[in-house]
């Protein structure tokens, strides 16, 4: 890479990196995963950095697949869910610990979520993407995305109740990021 293009590149990192950073987390679940794919999305970024048109279009579809091929390397997620969220420890105030409640049950109905339907809702109401491009970056028709993202709908509202209102999942997008 010249120094040009590197200035380039660094500008594209330095400028999308936490958004990224974001998206991977609400896929994964997990801060140190979502840093992996992002670092791993953006070393395959910069092998091609003067044959790719939309870097950011690009990144995130590496992170996409690469999240869903961990997933299907992985198998199914044996975790344990509790019922209800642990008491919130002394010295929160009441409204921190039901942001902290909420925080909970939007991670623990994502978490029992399927890899596509939970691909699915990121890039819908995480990302604010349209239904024709979620279906371009996982590579399937437009039908498939409404159809997932009903069912993952119909999912989380039988899983967590108290997220039933479709309202509250787009009102607390920013509690589910790191």
């Amino acid at each position: 890479m010249d120094a040009r293009t590197e200035a380039e590149f660094r500008q594209f990192v330095e400028a999308r990196s936490l958004a990224l950073l974001r998206t991977a987390y609400v896929l994964s679940g997990d801060q140190h995963h979502a840093e992996d794919l992002v670092q791993g999305a953006l070393a395959k970024l910069a092998a091609r950095w003067r044959k790719v048109d939309d870097p950011e279009a690009y990144v995130r579809r590496v992170v996409y697949h690469d999240q869903v091929s961990w997933w299907r390397r992985r198998g199914r997620i044996r975790e344990e869910l509790v019922e209800h969220a642990p008491d919130s420890e002394a010295g929160f105030a009441t409204d921190h610990a039901g942001r902290v409640d909420r925080r909970l049950d939007v991670r623990q109905a994502l978490a029992r979520l399927g890899p596509r339907q939970r691909a699915v809702l990121a890039l819908r109401y995480f990302e604010d993407l349209p239904e024709a491009e979620v279906a371009h970056i996982l590579g399937c028709s437009v039908g498939t995305v409404r159809s997932q993202t009903a069912r993952a709908l119909a999912r989380l509202r039988a899983l967590a109740p108290e997220l039933a209102d479709a309202g509250s999942l787009r009102n607390h997008r920013s509690e589910v990021s790191p």
